[in-house]
């Protein structure tokens, strides 16, 4: 699934991945550019996602909070490919506001999004990650290690995939390669259409999705017994770490 070559000059390495990937919601953002980066050290990237993606990379379209769907379409891509080499739980949406005042189908929306559609994906991907001793990598966030005022929906979400991840990390350890990667602010359009309260002000240190992106690859790539088992990654002026 992965080996380490050197670059042209002979001096630097350079991890390429063998096999298919499954990304969901990389249609955009850090998802794409985790794409981007696995395709570019020699993957084939699957992309689920309600948004098609303009990567020209094998898409299906796929709600996350489907388990139904989800499991559907891990089966094609592994039926496509021949197996899975890794699954990557990207998807992840907000709904900002005051507990009291965010409607609540749209709270439960964001746990089905963020923490249901991680464990929808590994639960389908795990039979055939363990047949080929794949890895998986979860994304969470910065804010499921620091809770904020008016964002309760997705720090609930995202604590649950930090536990979720570690506890499968414990449940699964020799049969899978499992990596909990916890992201902090970056320049996608994620906080797009949201009120101005609720978005980076215009001096905000974000990180390129691509530096975060590279570094899923790095996690990808590890050898067979070697695991990366959690990745912070934020700005240097990270305002929600520590």
């Amino acid at each position: 699934m992965e080996t380490i070559t050197r670059d042209s000059a002979g001096t630097a390495p350079r991890r390429t991945l063998r096999g298919a990937f499954v990304i969901t919601g990389a249609a955009s953002g850090l998802g794409a550019a985790i794409a981007d980066a696995i395709a570019d050290a020699g993957g084939t990237p699957v992309v689920l996602d309600v948004r098609e993606s303009g990567g020209g990379y094998d898409y299906r379209n796929v709600d996350v909070s489907d388990v139904a769907a989800v499991t559907r379409a891990v089966d094609e891509a592994a039926a496509t490919y021949g197996g899975l080499s890794g699954v990557v739980a990207n998807a992840g949406i907000d709904a900002c506001g005051p507990f009291d005042k965010v409607g609540f189908d749209r709270w439960q929306r964001v746990i089905n999004v963020n923490l249901i559609g991680t464990a929808a994906l590994v639960r389908a991907a795990l039979p055939y990650l363990e047949e080929h001793h794949g890895r998986i990598v979860t994304v969470a966030s910065t804010l499921g290690l620091r809770a904020l005022s008016d964002a309760s929906a997705y720090c609930a979400s995202k604590f649950g995939v930090v536990g979720f991840t570690r506890a499968l990390s414990a449940e699964l350890k020799g049969r899978v390669g499992i990596t909990l990667l916890i992201p902090g602010g970056m320049r996608t359009s994620f906080f797009d259409g949201r009120d101005p309260q609720y978005q980076p002000g215009p001096d905000a240190q974000l990180n390129a999705p691509s530096d975060v992106a590279n570094a899923v690859v790095f996690a990808l790539s590890q050898p067979e017994g070697c695991d990366v088992r959690e990745l912070l990654i934020c700005p240097n002026q990270e305002t929600s770490w520590p």
